[in-house]
């Protein structure tokens, strides 16, 4: 082991705080042992191998799509997830102490909860003021008297916690209401224990697992009437949540069904969940969606993000929601100086954790204090602000201005602020920059619901920011993670790459979950988008390929192939007026004297509906919507498509063989994405609708190429180019070569690309995979011997199967029109579109059934 002067050279830039309670040294300027343990292995990675290590825990965390969505963040909303390679060390002893003050305090909240919403003994007798409950927006009236399932209505509990000056970690605040940040946690340990195994070898670091399995099982035990294996769904309010990565990332790994609140509906006060088979009921509900906004029907009646009818599913006792409606109330700052009492009267004790003080300014005395000292206090509202906001203000901050108008407002309404005291948080190792810097941290804890008691996370997610005078950390502020390590007093060596389930105690018999309606419409389009983007770029390329060569000067009036395959593009695309402006004479001759305009906006603009990049964003939306569906490796492609296109846009404009290039290059990663979910996706129903959609896109996307290519039979030479680009942007041309051995006929490539039942990019293979997989799709009740869409596509491949190719390829001889090949396409694009919008009214449409939440009784 190396000794002290030896890490001490990797300790030169940390210079801690002095005012700050110093986590890494004694008060002898010594390091404290398990901090010594682990800087041993530290050291002998060295300086440089750490600084490679670093780099490939945030590449690992890009590539697995961690992010932490920022509202109003100029530099994107998705901000990739930041952890810090030197963990935030908890020693066994000091645990213990944590561990059963967090326990008791979730006892509190819990007992505190019940007696809100029912007997309200607290207020009865003064030990709580009845302003602080009844003036809270998270006192929800209409969930009092509640019968809710079990002996604890708190499922869910997380502390947020910072260690003062002597040392002792103390209570900043409280989170009931739906406490993020577990995902996240166990994120960070598979980063680390993946990236940085050694540092493990000398420290017994705690298990995450044992939390999640009490998770599931507190899950399974609160779904009312004693369900076997019940439906548990967690709700979101959607991918443009801040926290929407671990919503998905907790339903993977704990195997929930992730739903938004379209997805649900109340029927005869059950909650179904709305599947492709049809309804399906749902028993317990982990929600991530604020109180107010569960359900429009009782309480914020202009959300988009509930479901009408909830409340009434609980007060029936057919749902149960973790963690009820009205939690948010115990969140509730100004209760801190009243918990002591709390825990006097239900436990005839003191609390064993200390919570910051704290002044409640609906008290005279109290508000006095609090704007007496305001500059020494931390301000918070005793609720919290809508999103984007903060309801926390460092009074030192403030300018007289800013400090006169809030002591306007405390005295204004008193009750609505609280003042507290200002923790200097400890000085605490951190990488910041390629040297370890002193840093402060903020740890969150959680807890579940565990055999009438409750069990805390052996670890959390920390926070921490090396900025000064930073008294205010969060994600939203910027705040790094790191991974907390609570260590073992047991001699025996705990695995922390072990994150696996323990299933042996839930005793429920795997079932086929059917596909809900919101994520079968996603991955519809998953399909959709890939070939959309594929088929485009291919084109886009024949196109620009096809313009570097002729070397011929385009204009308004010009008959070539080059202005064919530009109007092309256009219909394509649907990026119109594009090569069809009619309107503006000039702007027309412009658009053609300078074809580059024009492509290099259809290929980059992503504000463009129709380009390139509007649809490689429009994918990217489709395929995070459903996150959880796809494996690891798929996100690693995504990312670097998404970083090269970025670079692209950036480097290409204006270099047409680079724009061409970077076509190449998207369309291999769109390759690899294809090939990802080959190798990994069930072929079940997720499979069969992404299929299904990317066989509709390929069908409209080929009769569109050839009804605007052949409209009308040009000059031999131009015909023959456009055959030529026609077999290229649809990647068919060394097939027609190898399956014909002859020099392009019309004929030939219609029979090939529309009636070769072997060729896979044929017409009449699609239209056959489209015919399967619409036979596949869930029956639609007492459906007549063909419902519509089977209609549709029988008659397409019937069409199919009796065109004759040899007349479809002849010309009008008078207008030189393909009259009957165009009316044979209008025909056949009109059944597959027609298929394709009944499919998704079918099994996508979520506004129509919302007519059905509710059932009222007017007396």
């Amino acid at each position: 082991m190396p000794d002290q002067p030896a890490i001490y050279s990797l300790l030169q830039q940390y210079i801690p705080a002095l005012s700050s309670y110093n986590e890494l040294f004694t008060a002898d300027n010594t390091i404290r042992p398990d901090w010594q343990t682990f800087f041993s292995s530290l050291h002998q990675l060295g300086h440089k191998e750490l600084q490679n290590r670093n780099a490939d825990i945030l590449r690992l965390l890009k590539e697995n799509g961690v992010a932490y969505n920022i509202y109003n963040d100029p530099s994107g909303q998705s901000r990739p997830w930041e952890l810090d390679p030197i963990p935030q060390l908890i020693t066994a002893d000091e645990w213990e102490t944590i561990n059963a003050g967090l326990i008791q305090r979730a006892e509190l909240f819990n007992l505190l909860l019940k007696d809100i919403y029912g007997p309200q003994t607290l207020i009865k007798n003064g030990i709580i003021p009845q302003e602080l409950i009844y003036l809270h927006p998270g006192f929800i009236r209409s969930c009092a008297n509640i019968q809710l399932p079990g002996s604890q209505h708190l499922i869910l509990y997380a502390a947020d916690m910072a260690r003062g000056n002597d040392g002792r970690l103390w209570i900043i605040s409280d989170r009931t209401q739906a406490p993020s940040g577990s995902g996240y946690a166990l994120e960070n340990r598979f980063a680390m224990s993946s990236v940085l195994p050694e540092l493990f070898s000398n420290l017994n670091v705690r298990r995450l697992s044992p939390y999640f399995d009490s998770l599931q099982q507190a899950l399974t035990n609160i779904a009312p009437h004693n369900t076997d294996n019940p439906r548990v769904v967690i709700l979101t309010p959607g991918p443009d949540n801040e926290t929407y990565f671990e919503h998905s990332y907790l339903a993977a790994y704990l195997g929930l069904t992730l739903v938004q609140g379209n997805d649900l509906m109340v029927k005869d006060n059950y909650v179904w969940l709305k599947t492709i088979d049809g309804l399906e009921k749902v028993d317990v509900i982990l929600r991530r969606v604020d109180d107010n906004y569960c359900d429009p029907l009782e309480l914020k009646s202009d959300s988009l993000l509930g479901v009408p009818g909830l409340l009434q599913a609980v007060r029936k006792g057919n749902v149960a929601i973790a963690n009820p409606l009205g939690s948010s109330i115990i969140e509730n700052a100004g209760l801190v100086p009243f918990l002591p009492a709390v825990a006097k009267h239900f436990f005839g004790t003191d609390l064993v954790m200390p919570a910051i003080a704290t002044w409640w300014c609906g008290q005279s005395k109290e508000m006095q204090y609090v704007i007496d000292n305001i500059k020494t206090l931390v301000v918070r509202k005793i609720f919290r602000n809508v999103p984007g906001t903060s309801s926390t203000i460092d009074g030192a901050s403030l300018s007289a201005t800013q400090t006169k108008e809030l002591i306007q407002k405390i005295k204004a309404s008193p009750w609505l602020y609280v003042g507290q005291e200002k923790i200097n948080f400890s000085s605490t190792p951190s990488w910041h920059n390629g040297k370890i810097e002193a840093g402060r941290s903020l740890f969150r804890s959680f807890l579940v619901s565990h055999q009438d008691s409750y069990i805390a996370m052996p670890g959390g997610l920390t926070r921490t920011s090396t900025g000064e005078n930073n008294f205010i950390i969060s994600n939203q502020l910027g705040g790094i993670s790191k991974d907390t390590w609570v260590l073992s007093a047991n001699e025996e060596q705990e695995q922390p790459v072990s994150l696996q389930l323990n299933t042996d105690t839930l005793q429920h018999k795997t079932l086929k979950r059917s596909l809900p309606s919101h994520t079968a419409e996603n991955l519809f389009w998953v399909g959709r988008y890939t070939e959309r983007v594929i088929y485009n770029a291919r084109l886009q390329r024949t196109v620009m390929q096809r313009i570097l060569q002729s070397n011929r000067h385009l204009s308004v009036d010009s008959s070539g192939s080059e202005s064919i395959l530009l109007q092309t593009l256009t219909q394509c695309t649907y990026t119109f007026p594009g090569f069809f402006e009619n309107t503006d004479i000039l702007k027309k001759r412009d658009t053609y004297d300078n074809p580059w305009k024009e492509l290099t906006d259809v290929l980059y603009n992503e504000k463009r509906s129709g380009s390139l990049s509007h649809n490689l964003s429009l994918l990217k939306n489709a395929v995070y919507s459903v996150r959880n569906f796809w494996a690891l490796d798929t996100w690693r492609v995504l990312r670097q498509m998404e970083e090269e296109w970025d670079n692209a846009k950036k480097d290409s404009p204006g270099d047409h063989l680079r724009m061409i290039s970077s076509i190449d290059t998207l369309n291999t990663s769109m390759f690899a994405f294809l090939g990802m979910n080959r190798e990994s996706v069930r072929r079940e129903q997720g499979w069969n609708i992404m299929d299904l959609g990317r066989k509709l896109e390929q069908v409209l996307y080929i009769i569109t190429l050839l009804r605007s290519v052949f409209q009308v039979k040009q000059e031999e030479q131009a015909e023959h180019e456009l055959m030529e680009s026609v077999m290229i942007a649809s990647q068919s041309l060394i097939t027609y070569r190898y399956t014909y051995r002859d020099h392009l006929q019309l004929p030939l490539a219609l029979e090939l690309l529309m009636l070769d039942t072997n060729y896979p990019k044929s017409l009449a293979y699609l239209v056959k995979k489209i015919k399967r997989y619409v036979s596949l799709l869930p029956k639609e009740g007492k459906e007549m011997p063909l419902s519509d869409k089977k209609r549709n596509i029988e008659e397409a491949d019937s069409l199919l199967k009796l065109a004759d190719v040899i007349k479809l390829a002849q010309h009008d001889p008078d207008t030189m029109e393909y009259a009957a090949l165009n009316k044979f396409l209008d025909k056949l694009y009109s059944l597959v579109s027609d298929t394709s919008v009944l499919i998704s009214k079918t099994y996508f449409k979520h506004s129509q059934t919302q007519k059905q939440l509710f059932t009222a009784n007017l007396i």
